[in-house]
């Protein structure tokens, strides 16, 4: 038996979001659309009844309660929920504000249903999924970034040789899956070594990490 991907959509643009779930799920029988709300406040209160979601794709503007913010209040209630942002808008200050909210991916509605499928694949596997000039942006954003951590910061809560491993299997593009089989470890370890890591570092995601660790050459 196939195990079930349960994806929720939160989009305004109701054409567009019934285009995509009815795509996804005609071509790919392991996505399951749970549920699909109009904005962010809808996208909560559905929540609060049924939370045993994987993925949500959230689009940024919306009434009510824009995406960012609702990923905000996500991250916050339901850490276990994967998002990413499904949007038309690329510029600097809504890639960097939907990452410092949670977002763990950000793609453009301009990719394909396959690269979309691809990009929930990813993310349920511990990946980032971004379209190309998102990813470009976002490096971009992260060597230019005053991130508020100090070099003796850094040296004082050095990584175990582990925790060295898995961060640069990570900066390798290596997924939890992938780190765990050629390390030798467990998926639930390889999470466990990451979450270390971000404490150490004093960062929430995997793109901080990696700039961080190489900017005081951890890595």
């Amino acid at each position: 038996m196939v195990n079930k991907i349960k994806i929720a959509l939160a989009d305004d643009k109701r054409y567009l979001a019934q285009e995509i779930i009815e795509k996804l799920q005609s071509y790919h029988e392991e996505i399951e659309f749970r549920f699909y709300e109009l904005n962010g406040i809808d996208l909560l209160d559905h929540l609060k009844i049924e939370s045993e979601i994987d993925v949500i794709l959230m689009d940024i503007q919306m009434p009510e309660m824009d995406g960012i913010e609702a990923t905000t209040i996500v991250k916050q209630l339901y850490p276990h929920i994967k998002i990413i942002m499904l949007t038309v808008f690329d510029d600097d200050t809504k890639i960097l504000q939907s990452i410092q909210a949670g977002a763990s991916g950000y793609l453009l509605k301009e990719i394909t249903t396959n690269e979309l499928y691809k990009g929930i694949l990813s993310i349920i596997n511990g990946g980032a999924p971004m379209s190309p000039t998102v990813a470009y942006k976002t490096l971009k954003l992260l060597q230019s970034a005053d991130i508020p951590v100090t070099e003796n910061s850094a040296k004082n809560k050095i990584l175990s040789t582990r925790e060295t491993e898995v961060l640069e299997s990570i900066c390798n593009g290596l997924n939890y899956k992938e780190i765990a089989k050629i390390l030798f470890i467990a998926p639930t370890t390889v999470r466990k070594h990451i979450a270390n890591i971000y404490e150490k570092l004093h960062v929430n995601n995997k793109m901080q990490a990696v700039a961080i660790a190489q900017k005081y050459q951890i890595i």
